[in-house]
C-alpha cells in the first residue's frame, strides 16, 4: 500500500507563512519517503470551505460563500504549486464527491447508534469553529468591555443554545486512551503527553450539527433539512474522501496525518473517536508541528505582521522559502521569522557554503576539462579521505533526522560537511595546483572529493529544495536514474562530464 501523508488547510484567510510551512513540511516528508523507500506516496492537501466564519467573511466582502471559497482556494493551490508542493490530490470540501462521503459517514455513525438528537448550550468560537466548555474560556477586558474568550486561541466566543445532533464522546474514552497508548505514534512526544492529559479528563458530548437557521453553508444532515453537518466533522472526513471512501478503503488508514498544534484536539481526540465509532482504523502516526512568530511576536491581522506566503515565495524564491522554513522550523516549539534572519541564512548556506563550493569545483580555471572525477579513484591516505568518510556516513545521519521529520537537524548535518569541504578546498588551493603540472593528481583528488560531497549533498537535499537540488545534480552530470537515496550511500565510481547549466544555485539576497 502507498504511504499516505495527508493533511488539510483549514480555510480562513489567504495563505500565510504558517500555511506554507505546513504544506512544505508535508511535501518534504512525502518526497523523503518516496526517495528513501522507492514507493509511491499519496499526499493530499486542500481547503475546508464550510462553516460560519466563511459565511461571515463572504457577507463582509459582499460575495457569496461559494465565490469566496473558490477564490481563496485558488490562492492556496497557486501558492502550493509555486512552492513545488507535489500533492497527489488537492481536495475542496465543497466537492460533490466529498459531500457524498460525509453523508455516508454520517449514516454509518447513525446506524451504529452514535448520532443522538439533543440540545447544546455553551460557548462557541466562530474563528476556531469550535464548541467550548466553561473550563476552556475566560473573561478579559478588551476595548473597555468585558468579553469571554477561548483560553487556547484567545478568540472571542459567543453563547449558543440550539437543538442539534450530538456524538457521545464519553462512550469512546477508554478506546481512545488505549489507542493513544498502544496504537499511534504522536510526534513530537510532548503533544502525545498533551493528548493523554485531555483523555484523562471528562469528555463532554460533541455537537455534530448546526441548525440551518444559524448556518446554511454546509453539508446537509441526511434526512433532516433543518440541520447541517458540523464543519469539523465535515472537514475531517476529507481524509476518507481522498482515500476513495466509501467505494474503496484499501488506502486507509493513512501512515501519517500532519497538522498544526492549534488543531491537535480535533485530530487527536475527535477524529479518532469518530473513526472508532464508525468501525474504521485511526491513523498510525500523528505529526503536530508548532507555529511561527514574526520578529518574536505572534502573527495577527491586528498587529499587521502577517507574512503572506506569496510574498515569501516572491522574495526568497521557492527554493529559498522552503529551505528557510525547514531549516529554521522546529516542530516542538515555535519558529521565528525575520526578514534579516532569512536573508542572512540563505546567503550563508545556499549562496555561499553550497553555491561557492560548486563554483570552485566547476569553474574553467580549476577544471578546464569540465569533468567530475570518480571519488572511488582517490587513494587511501590521500588528502580529503576523511571528507569521503564523512560523505559516506552522511546518508545514515541525515536519514535518522528526516525519519523524525526534523529536517532542520538533517540540514545541519549536511551543512557541517559542506563547511568542512569548503575549508579543505581553501587549504588545497586548486587554483594554484592548476598551474603546477606536477600537482595534477592532487588537483584531481581535490576536485573528486569536493564533487563527491556535493553529489551526496545534492541527493539528500532533494526533499527540501527539489528544484535547487535538481540543478546541482544536473551540473554535476548526475543522471536522473542515479539520484536515489541508495546512490548517495555508495561512492561515485565513474568519470563524468559536467552539465552545461549555471553553477549559480541561489542568487544572493540584498
Amino acid at each position: 500500500m502507498s504511504r499516505c501523508w495527508i493533511k488539510i488547510i483549514v480555510f480562513n484567510d489567504p495563505p500565510h507563512l504558517g500555511h506554507l510551512y505546513s504544506a512544505v513540511l508535508a511535501d518534504a516528508a512525502g518526497r523523503y519517503a518516496a526517495l528513501r523507500h522507492g514507493r509511491p506516496v499519496l499526499l493530499s492537501t486542500g481547503t475546508d470551505e464550510h462553516g460560519l466564519k466563511v459565511r461571515q467573511a463572504a457577507a463582509a466582502a459582499g460575495s457569496s460563500p461559494a465565490r469566496l471559497s473558490a477564490a481563496v482556494s485558488a490562492q492556496y493551490r497557486t501558492v502550493f504549486d509555486t512552492a513545488c508542493v507535489q500533492y497527489t490530490r488537492f481536495i475542496r470540501t465543497t466537492e460533490p464527491e466529498h459531500r457524498r462521503a460525509v453523508q455516508h459517514f454520517w449514516n454509518l455513525l447513525d446506524s451504529r447508534g452514535y448520532i443522538q438528537k439533543g440540545s447544546y448550550a455553551g460557548w462557541y468560537s466562530i474563528p476556531d469553529e469550535s464548541f467550548l466548555t466553561p473550563t476552556q474560556v475566560t473573561e478579559e477586558v478588551r476595548g473597555g468591555q468585558k468579553v469571554t474568550v477561548s483560553l487556547e486561541s484567545g478568540h472571542q466566543v459567543t453563547w449558543a443554545e440550539e437543538d442539534n445532533y450530538l456524538f457521545p464522546m464519553s462512550r469512546l474514552r477508554d478506546d481512545l486512551r488505549y489507542w493513544v497508548r498502544n496504537h499511534v505514534t504522536v510526534r513530537p512526544a510532548k503533544f502525545g503527553r498533551l493528548l493523554e492529559s485531555w483523555l484523562d479528563a471528562e469528555l463532554p458530548d460533541l455537537s455534530v450539527s448546526r441548525p440551518v437557521s444559524r448556518l446554511d453553508w454546509g453539508v446537509p444532515v441526511p434526512g433532516d433539512d433543518q440541520q447541517v453537518v458540523y464543519v469539523w466533522l465535515d472537514a475531517l472526513v476529507n481524509y476518507l474522501t481522498v482515500s476513495g471512501y466509501p467505494d474503496q478503503q484499501e488506502r486507509w488508514p493513512p501512515d501519517c496525518q500532519l497538522f498544526g498544534k492549534d488543531i491537535l484536539k480535533f485530530h487527536g481526540v475527535y477524529w479518532p473517536a469518530l473513526l472508532l465509532a464508525a468501525g474504521l482504523e485511526p491513523p498510525r502516526h500523528l505529526f503536530c508541528h508548532s507555529h511561527w512568530t514574526v520578529d518574536g511576536a505572534k502573527m495577527s491581522k491586528s498587529l499587521g505582521n502577517v507574512v503572506s506566503a506569496q510574498e515569501a515565495l516572491e522574495t526568497y524564491s521557492a527554493d529559498g522559502a522552503r529551505y528557510f522554513l525547514l531549516r529554521e522550523g522546529v516542530p516542538h516549539s515555535d519558529g521565528n521569522f525575520s526578514r534579516r534572519k532569512a536573508a542572512l541564512l540563505l546567503n550563508a548556506e545556499l549562496a555561499d557554503t553550497l553555491g561557492n563550493l560548486l563554483g570552485r569545483c566547476s569553474g574553467a580555471t580549476v577544471n578546464p576539462e569540465q569533468r567530475r572525477r570518480p571519488a572511488a579513484a582517490v587513494g587511501p591516505g590521500a588528502e580529503g579521505q576523511d571528507l569521503l568518510e564523512e560523505a559516506a556516513r552522511l546518508p545514515a545521519a541525515v536519514a535518522a533526522e528526516y525519519d523524525e521529520l526534523c529536517f532542520y537537524r538533517g540540514l545541519e548535518e549536511i551543512q557541517a560537511v559542506l563547511r568542512s569541504t569548503n575549508q579543505f578546498v581553501q587549504q588545497q588551493e586548486p587554483w594554484v595546483l592548476r598551474r603546477q603540472p606536477e600537482s595534477r593528481d592532487q588537483l584531481h583528488a581535490c576536485l573528486a572529493v569536493s564533487m563527491e560531497v556535493l553529489r551526496v549533498a545534492g541527493i539528500l537535499l532533494q526533499p527540501v529544495v527539489p528544484a535547487l537540488a535538481g540543478r546541482l545534480l544536473d551540473k554535476l552530470g548526475v543522471l536522473p536514474d542515479e539520484r536515489s537515496w541508495q546512490h548517495a550511500e555508495r561512492l561515485a565510481d565513474e568519470d563524468r562530464p559536467l552539465g552545461t547549466g549555471s553553477a549559480v544555485l541561489f542568487k544572493k539576497l540584498r
